[in-house]
């Protein structure tokens, strides 16, 4: 079944209803319900916490906070957080203590009523303001190549310029959730969580309650989405709800409001870049240095790994003879940032591509041409110093520009801005490296273990856990080529603890890689343990030959195990292989602004992505378009505000503007590039996951070609900024024209805004 557009297998439970998701599980009889209490300052110390109203709510069981931990408080991916504050709060939505109750209601009912003294501290809200009180987490990257000052001596222009891409909700349409059942012995507790990462919740949770990780049992069904928010931040909960379930000796759940959910979960990255760039007449680079400052939020979480990916993308797919490029990130007063799909490779190429379309403007020549011009070819060395070996990123060009009829198309958009005034049309073309591998090591491992029973049905069990994405049904389809039986034969039920141990997250886009080698080595251990009983039997059937081993006493269960060779780079000598290939795209888009309101409309996009041999071309379609349109959210549309004290304002959809279904392309073609094996995957195959997301930098980057259009009416022909992501305000602000100068912006400072962006 390898290569077929096999429906998703949870397909039709999931748009029935039926599929079973944390909070589906039926309740224990003596089940208790937690609700979080936390911080509504930003920075401040806690004066007092007093929950005497709430144990006067009907049901109420107890308060749990900082004092009830059995184990360590301490927690956090680099041991920098606290499951519950104890002296200070560092951002609005830090877990100060939380309500267990009978139900839900009355939790919820309770925890308002805790009444919280605050000494308030000022706190840092914005990249901006971490730069002018240098508040940075202590490792500043770097990578640098070639000579930089030799690099701008050989240019003919220089140009300098900034741009601030904004931060992003998940909104998985399932919010954190988790269930903690102790089993009242030994220390025993079984954990039903919606995860990325049932290790990390294991070690988590077990630091946290005081025993050894073997009494921890974590199991994930499906989650409801997850794009990087449940990969570390999950935690957050499991580990509050462990806590009280060993203080009540109950059962405990607790699944977030979405408000709660956007206040206290963190989301991608704010970035604010810097670049200098030198180029030839003809547009061709000699030099470039960029600083990279992301806001990290109250703690590490994360943030060097997105830090290091932006990096890694900072050249996107273009050939930079002298770059340098240095990372910092903001230490700040909000809910610490995680990983987002794209993991900082977005915000890192966006710079590049913002650099690339000023370089266009300046020589004046087509965008497309100068992108051209500075691509990569095959065998080039990237500024990190690894071998671009199968580099089809050339073939998704060509093949681009003629699925979108790009030329043709050019020229009619010409005239449509000649024949009208307060409409403009832009188009633009984008492509994409994206390196795969964990840029940690030894994450680049994955464990699988199969059973066969005796009646010829299988029972696979790997890492990688479900989130809609289609991994288990990918999996299911490598099992059913390498033992060569049908895919009805093969189940998967869940990812637990107790059967995979030591996984790694469900992330970085290698699941199927390194999953689907695992699965396929614990079948091929179990197939040579079968041919002898095969060569007695040739013409016997599966059901025959697993009879038979059964009755010969041969095993029928295996693990299997695979790690990615040969990784590891030396950021201090600029050595090493950070990703065991690259994933290569390209989009065209085209928009239509209406220049008077700023509003865009999404007219066309063309897609072409190498996914290699693709495992399962309907699911990597669905994968393309789906990155598609949550690019096209971060770019245009989705935008977090806060007050200048490090309130979020935007805690649901009605204030936060999500892609609907009028956002996507009117015409929308995706297609895989053929006959481009990639040898270093399970059955020629490669990932799909993240890779697509910034080709909707192409709507962003057509939006900025249709705002030049109007500007040139103004009389204004050099490039100009325009920061991520282009809402309607910046589209109409940057349409400089006789009525944009009636109204000018006051100068920053002389007011205090309603609100900030990070």
């Amino acid at each position: 079944m390898v290569g077929r557009p096999m429906v998703h297998l949870s397909a039709a439970k999931q748009a029935s209803g039926e599929a079973v998701y944390c909070d589906d599980i039926p309740h224990y009889e003596n089940e208790l319900y937690l609700t979080l209490v936390t911080s509504t300052k930003a920075h401040a110390k806690i004066i007092s916490v007093d929950s005497t109203e709430a144990q006067k709510v009907p049901g109420f069981v107890c308060f749990v906070s900082a004092k009830d931990v059995p184990g360590s408080n301490i927690t956090g991916m680099k041991n920098d957080e606290t499951i519950f504050a104890e002296d200070t709060v560092t951002c609005v939505g830090h877990i100060i203590g939380g309500v267990v109750a009978d139900t839900q209601e009355h939790s919820r009912r309770a925890a308002r009523v805790v009444k919280i003294m605050y000494e308030e501290l000022t706190p840092i809200v914005t990249i901006e303001e971490a730069i002018e009180k240098e508040s940075f987490f202590d490792l500043v990257r770097k990578i640098e190549k070639g000579n930089i000052h030799k690099g701008f001596e050989e240019a003919d222009h220089i140009v300098e310029g900034e741009i601030h891409i904004g931060g992003q909700e998940h909104f998985y349409l399932e919010t954190h959730c988790t269930i903690a059942v102790p089993k009242g012995e030994d220390g025993e507790m079984e954990l039903f969580v919606s995860t990325q990462n049932a290790a990390v919740t294991q070690d988590f949770t077990a630091k946290a309650v005081g025993v050894p990780s073997n009494r921890i049992v974590v199991r994930v069904k499906r989650m409801g989405g997850g794009f990087g928010g449940k990969e570390t931040r999950s935690t957050i909960v499991s580990t509050a709800v462990a806590v009280a379930a060993v203080k009540t000796g109950c059962p405990v759940r607790c699944m977030l409001d979405r408000d709660e959910d956007m206040l206290i979960s963190g989301g991608r990255h704010p970035f604010w870049g810097q670049y200098k760039v030198g180029f030839k007449k003809n547009g061709r680079i000699t030099g470039l240095e960029v600083s990279y400052y992301s806001n990290g939020g109250n703690s590490v979480d994360l943030s060097y790994g997105v830090m290091d990916r932006a990096l890694f993308h900072m050249d996107n797919t273009y050939n930079i003879p002298n770059i340098k490029g240095i990372g910092k990130v903001c230490k700040t007063n909000l809910s610490a940032n995680t990983a987002f799909r794209g993991f900082g490779g977005p915000q890192g190429m966006m710079v590049a591509e913002c650099w690339m379309s000023d370089i266009a403007l300046k020589c004046g020549l087509p965008a497309e041409e100068v992108r051209k011009l500075n691509l990569y070819n095959e065998g080039d060395l990237t500024h990190f110093n690894q071998k671009l070996e199968g580099f089809t990123l050339r073939r998704c060009w060509e093949e681009c520009l003629v699925n979108s009829d790009y030329h043709s198309r050019r020229k009619l958009i010409d005239e449509f801005n000649q024949q009208n005034r307060w409409k403009k049309r832009g188009m633009a073309i984008i492509p994409t490296k994206f390196g795969i591998s964990f840029t940690v090591p030894f994450l680049n491992q994955a464990g699988a273990l199969v059973h066969v029973y005796t009646d010829g049905s299988v029972l696979v069990t790997h890492g990688g856990t479900e989130m809609g994405q289609g991994l288990h049904t990918k999996m299911i389809q490598v099992a059913s080529r390498t033992l060569g039986i049908p895919t009805s034969k093969i189940h998967i039920s869940e990812t637990s603890t107790n059967t995979v141990p030591n996984a790694s997250p469900t992330a970085a886009s290698v699941s199927a890689d390194i999953n689907g080698m695992a699965v396929s080595n614990a079948c091929q251990t179990i197939l040579k343990r079968l041919e002898p009983i095969k060569c007695a039997n040739p013409t016997g059937s599966w059901e025959d030959w697993v009879s038979a081993a059964y009755q010969d006493c041969v095993s029928l269960s295996a693990t299997g195990f695979y790690r990615i060779p040969d990784l590891g780079y030396d950021f201090e000598k600029n050595e090493g292989k950070a990703f065991h290939y690259f994933s290569y795209g390209v989009a065209c888009s085209e928009v239509e602004i209406d220049c008077l309101t700023g509003d865009h409309k999404n007219l066309r996009t063309d897609i072409v992505m190498d996914v290699g041999t693709s495992l399962n071309p309907a699911i990597d379609i669905g994968q393309i378009e789906g990155a598609f349109v949550q690019g096209l959210g971060l770019f245009t549309l989705e935008e977090l505000r806060y007050s200048p004290e490090g309130n979020l304002y935007t805690r649901g959809p009605g204030m936060y503007k999500l892609p609907a279904f009028g956002d996507i392309p009117s015409e929308f073609h995706v297609s895989l590039l053929r006959d481009c094996p990639n040898s270093k995957a399970i059955y020629s195959s490669k990932a799909v996951g993240e890779p697509p997301l910034f080709l909707s930098a192409s709507v962003f980057y057509a939006i900025k070609d249709a705002i030049f259009s109007a500007r040139m009416e103004s009389g204004l022909n050099q490039p100009f900024r325009l920061d991520s992501p282009a809402t309607p305000e910046r589209i109409r602000n940057a349409c400089v024209d006789v009525f944009t100068k009636l109204c000018p912006s006051a100068e920053p400072g002389t007011f205090k805004p309603w609100s900030v962006r990070a």
